[in-house]
């Protein structure tokens, strides 16, 4: 990753609009809070490529200054740290800066606009709510995204940024308040004591031999001291949970962090989470938390080790009842995965890692044209976990599962219902296959006895991703899936509520150059469309950012609340109830 850069390093015309060194208000930091002003200086009215982004720089990055949070470092470690620095402005960067950067991981693409960083915004009161809040709406929206802290020198992927949460606090009377605070990883506790990015992107970053030696840069300043990896790589930028009174921000590089909501609406990273010492391993992004029992259900997988899939259980209390390895031929991107009442369902596609393709000059992910999709079905009672049924369904890759259910056919066959988002190419997200991209809505069935599968797709002619169905109806058959409408791919045009009985869709558009992401349902009544959905909405013509409310049965705005901030385009969110906050740990 990079160092920060001086104002002087950039061309005249640029230097008076971006103040490049990140600024640290409190170079303290505490387990409490640590407030951090973001590198990329705020404008009117983001350009669409700011001159910082348009390549990689061009010139080398400064050396780490080391203070006074290094006095362990003898001199020899300084002299060593120093000499790595040479190596990296010297070597890497130069074998970098050689290779033109596709648009999954061109930052004058994936940092432009809605999508470039802000700073920390502590809480903002009496904010102007257009309309009413409905009463069971009171307490807090979350949503995690990711927010890079330091301007990249090389490549960047939009999954490489430090994790940033936005919180919406609601309360009666339609009091609303709005924060946004960085979830203060080890990873980025780290880097902004040494005031730059010493980590390596995972994506952005690790292509070919100038990620390989990013790789071995990174291990040499772990070697000497500067750096600590044991204490976790992870940016907890993609998903959150409430479980067992903890809110937890996650991304599948690391274990989950824990965060918690004060009564002001502030937040506050309390630490790692290891579920009280219970694991000791990364889980996905995207846990399940079943409505009925209350059990949460995840995965973790491991690039380097066999059997490299895990599933892993937790009941009410939060103690582990399920702890068990699932072996796959190869690493596997599983980002989700699904639940039935009864199984796990668990999706072994094309999206591969293979580490030798750096060797290659290639990157790590890879998509697997020669590999046979499946799914692999476990009952979530099973207590070895080895008897997965795996079914094969050639040619699929869902990023995202939104539900699952079990259903018995005619012939008294068992049969796993999936609903999910095919991707094609799967790739889309990884690489530059110039072919367009399609999001479609899609059922897959999956016959338990025959293992032969039947896929259907729901909605044709529009790309929807990242959405939910309402949870109290999670793992168990439903009728309504509410999704983003990925239409100028990636960002989102409106939210569309389908009917998967007859493929049916009511949508709300955002309207002219508005666009937002993940819409998130809160049930109100029993009735499965009874609730509202919401998120965060940027009108980009007027510079402005909103909080939407919409009601989930008549797909109708009821509120709006404007911000006092720009909130970027992020990833997942869920909502914290005045109860649920009163019983945080």
């Amino acid at each position: 990753m990079q160092h920060s850069l001086g104002s002087n390093l950039l061309p005249p015309e640029t230097s008076s609009r971006f103040h490049l060194r990140p600024q640290i208000k409190h170079a303290n930091i505490t387990k409490s809070q640590l407030l951090i002003n973001n590198p990329f200086k705020k404008t009117t009215k983001p350009p669409d490529f700011p001159p910082l982004l348009t390549s990689p720089a061009t010139s080398p990055p400064s050396p780490v200054k080391l203070k006074l949070t290094h006095h362990h470092l003898n001199p020899l470690q300084k002299l060593a740290a120093s000499m790595l620095d040479k190596i990296e402005s010297s070597l890497v960067v130069p074998m970098e800066q050689n290779h033109p950067l596709p648009k999954p991981t061109d930052p004058s693409i994936q940092l432009s606009g809605n999508f470039a960083p802000v700073n920390e915004c502590p809480v903002q009161n009496g904010l102007e709510v257009i309309g009413n809040i409905p009463p069971c709406l009171h307490g807090v929206y979350i949503r995690n995204g990711a927010n890079p802290m330091f301007p990249p020198l090389g490549g960047h992927h939009l999954f490489d940024g430090d994790g940033m949460i936005h919180a919406v606090s609601i309360g009666s009377d339609n009091r609303v308040s709005y924060s946004c605070r960085y979830t203060k990883t080890n990873r980025l506790v780290q880097e902004a004591e040494l005031g730059r990015s010493v980590f390596p992107k995972s994506i952005g970053e690790l292509h070919g031999h100038s990620g390989l030696a990013r790789l071995a840069l990174f291990a040499a300043r772990a070697e000497i001291g500067l750096v600590d990896a044991t204490r976790g790589m992870g940016v907890a930028n993609a998903g959150v949970v409430y479980f067992n009174g903890r809110l937890l921000a996650m991304s599948e590089d690391d274990l989950p962090y824990h965060v918690k909501i004060n009564g002001h609406g502030d937040l506050e990273t309390i630490g790692r989470f290891q579920f009280d010492e219970q694991i000791d391993c990364p889980v996905i992004a995207h846990p399940k938390v079943d409505p009925t029992t209350g059990d949460l259900h995840t995965l973790s997988y491991n690039v380097l080790k066999k059997p490299h899939l895990k599933y892993l259980k937790f009941d009410t209390c939060g103690k582990k009842t399920r702890d068990h390895d699932i072996t796959l031929e190869q690493p596997t991107m599983i980002h989700d995965f699904a639940i039935t009442e009864n199984f796990v369902v668990i999706p072994d596609q094309q999206m591969v890692f293979k580490l030798s393709e750096m060797i290659r000059g290639g990157s790590p992910v890879i998509y697997d044209r020669e590999k046979m999709s499946r799914f692999g079905v476990l009952s979530n009672q099973d207590p070895t976990g080895s008897s997965v049924d795996w079914v094969d369904v050639p040619d699929c890759f869902c990023f995202h599962l939104w539900n699952a259910w079990e259903e018995i056919t005619e012939d008294g066959d068992p049969v796993i219902v999936v609903i999910g988002s095919c991707m094609n190419p799967p790739d889309t997200i990884f690489s530059e296959s110039g072919e367009p991209t399609r999001i479609e809505l899609t059922e897959i069935r999956l016959n338990l006895r025959t293992k032969e599968t039947n896929r259907k797709v729901i909605v044709t002619g529009m790309n929807l991703e990242a959405g939910q169905v309402n949870r109290n109806f999670l793992g168990r058959k439903t009728r309504f899936v509410y999704l983003a409408v990925a239409d100028p791919w990636p960002r989102c045009s409106g939210i569309a509520k389908v009917d998967l009985e007859n493929g049916t869709v009511i949508q709300f558009k955002y309207g002219p150059d508005r666009f937002g992401g993940e819409p998130y349902f809160v049930p109100e009544g029993e009735g499965e469309d009874e609730g509202y959905v919401m998120g965060f909405v940027r009108d980009e013509e007027r510079d402005e950012s909103e909080f939407v409310v919409v009601d989930a049965s008549e797909m109708k705005q009821v509120a709006a609340v404007r911000l006092p901030e720009r909130v970027p385009y992020g990833f997942h969110g869920t909502f914290v109830s005045e109860n649920q906050l009163k019983e945080q740990v």
